[in-house]
Formats: C-alpha cells, sequence, structure tokens
C-alpha cells in the first residue's frame, strides 16, 4: 500500500497494465488475458510480479475468482487511487508531447 506522502508513481509497464484495466470497461481482468490483450508487450514471467506491485501500490484490487470445476484464478480491478493516477499520467503525456517532451 502507497504510504502518505510518497507520490504516486508508475513504470512504462504498470501504466500498460493500467491502461488495459481501464480500458476494459471497468470488468475484471487475470493475468493471462493481460499478456493475450497487450500484443506482446507483456510477458507471463512478469506480469503477476507487475500486478503484485500494482496491488502494493493500492492502484489495482485483486480477488480469487472460482468458474466451475476449473482451477482458481485471481482477477484484477483499477481501484479510485489508481483510476486517479492513470488519469493524472494521462494529463502528463498529452502535456508533455504538446511540448514536444516525453514522460516515462
Amino acid at each position: 500500500m502507497k504510504q502518505a506522502g510518497q507520490p504516486a508513481t508508475l513504470t512504462a509497464t504498470e501504466h500498460l497494465i493500467m491502461e488495459l484495466l481501464m480500458n476494459n470497461n471497468q470488468t475484471e481482468m487475470y493475468g493471462l488475458e493481460l499478456v493475450e490483450k497487450s500484443e506482446g508487450k507483456l510477458k507471463r514471467g512478469t506480469v503477476y510480479v507487475m500486478l503484485d506491485r500494482l496491488e502494493k501500490k493500492g492502484f489495482i484490487e485483486g480477488r480469487t475468482e472460482v468458474v466451475g470445476s476449473d482451477i482458481p484464478r485471481k482477477v484484477y480491478r483499477p481501484t479510485g487511487l489508481g483510476q486517479q493516477v492513470l488519469l493524472t499520467w494521462r494529463r502528463l503525456l498529452d502535456l508533455g508531447s504538446q511540448q514536444g517532451q516525453v514522460f516515462a
């Protein structure tokens, strides 16, 4: 969980995960689904590390889901804080592109 007084930051990979979760019409997604939707930008070996990091920052929430007799899987969705951080990140990117700068 993010501690008070620390700036809310996103790495490029965290930003990608947040974008995928936000652009999914508020539907929860699981790790391998994020890998598939990333069109090769996310790898199976790192997606769960990044999801855990985002969850510890308080930007996403995860819960275990069991569908039928399938193996339980964890699904994720952005929190209110995560949504705010992503919207701020988007504004910074827009501002940077207007100024000819890139933030990453």
